[in-house]
């Protein structure tokens, strides 16, 4: 008899199934979080597992979407270094406000995507910021993968399909939110590079490699929406995309490095304290019994 079978056989009344169901409570897979996250079997060495809040792994053609708190810290790792994430960002409090990727590479004059570039919404303030990267490979002019290209590509892209298009996961994702098509726009992808030629050609630079991470500080509540789906300038003639791990924390003592600018590593134009201080000063006004940020630390509002 085959596992097939014996789980057939296990399930075949209520009672069965309820025992079958039951008999997998505390089992850690790969396409499910880990409750409680503090549960995380293997945190990073520079994270106590305490600390987790959130923690999981988004196999290849999956996603996820989950709220998550202002100060909170995130760490996306490419497990395999064939991962490419797309990522969108919508204000949990005040949804209507979302991440905006053409400021997000407009403000900071900077196309490309590294440590201390912010994640800007459409109202000009930091939904987050990377303040760690270990990969250097990420894109944030091509968009997630689209149904009807991973259709001419791969023969299928829906998302109960084996090559789902990543934009059809973050329409999911945004789905579990209560959000529509009208509310995913374009958004940007990690761990899957892109480098505009001389002549304006778009490059696929591919992955660093297994293991690369990107670690980020939410500013404001967010919904964090995150799928696993091939880039639409990936090479390969397969789809393969890898599995990325999503692990999320809170850490108060970054945002508060990050207003003061203090975070090492990061480095702060005008451009980024004015956003900045848009954040906090929609943080204030809808907790006006908050810690007010340290006194001349942000720069004027325009």
């Amino acid at each position: 008899m085959t596992s097939t079978d014996t789980t057939a056989t296990t399930t075949a009344t209520t009672t069965a199934a309820r025992e079958h169901a039951r008999a997998q409570a505390g089992e850690i897979t790969d396409s499910m979080p880990v409750v409680p996250a503090t549960d995380w079997p293997h945190p990073p060495a520079d994270v106590p597992a305490d600390r987790l809040t959130w923690a999981e792994s988004i196999p290849g053609g999956r996603y996820t979407a989950v709220v998550l708190a202002r100060g909170t810290r995130i760490r996306l790792t490419d497990r395999d270094g064939t991962a490419c994430a797309p990522l969108m960002m919508w204000r949990a409090d005040a949804p209507w406000e979302r991440l905006n990727t053409a400021d997000t590479v407009k403000v900071p004059w900077q196309a490309y995507l590294g440590t201390g570039h912010p994640l800007l919404s459409d109202q000009g303030r930091v939904l987050a910021t990377i303040v760690a990267d270990g990969s250097g490979h990420h894109d944030a002019l091509c968009g997630a993968s689209t149904l009807a290209g991973n259709t001419a590509r791969y023969g299928a892209g829906s998302p109960e399909s084996d090559s789902p298009a990543g934009r059809e996961l973050l329409l999911l994702a945004g789905l579990k939110h209560g959000l529509a098509e009208r509310d995913l726009p374009h958004p940007v992808s990690f761990f899957h590079g892109v480098r505009v030629a001389g002549d304006g050609t778009l490059v696929s630079t591919g992955n660093a490699g297994p293991g690369a991470a990107v670690d980020l500080v939410v500013h404001l509540p967010v919904v964090l929406a995150v799928a696993v789906a091939d880039h639409p300038l990936d090479p390969s003639p397969d789809y393969h995309a890898g599995t990325v791990e999503l692990l999320a924390w809170s850490a108060p003592e970054d945002l508060d490095a990050l207003v003061a600018d203090t975070f090492p590593g990061v480095d702060q134009d005008q451009e980024y304290r004015r956003a900045l201080a848009n954040s906090e000063a929609a943080h204030r006004a809808a907790n006006p019994t908050s810690a007010a940020a340290p006194t001349g630390a942000l720069a004027p509002t325009s």
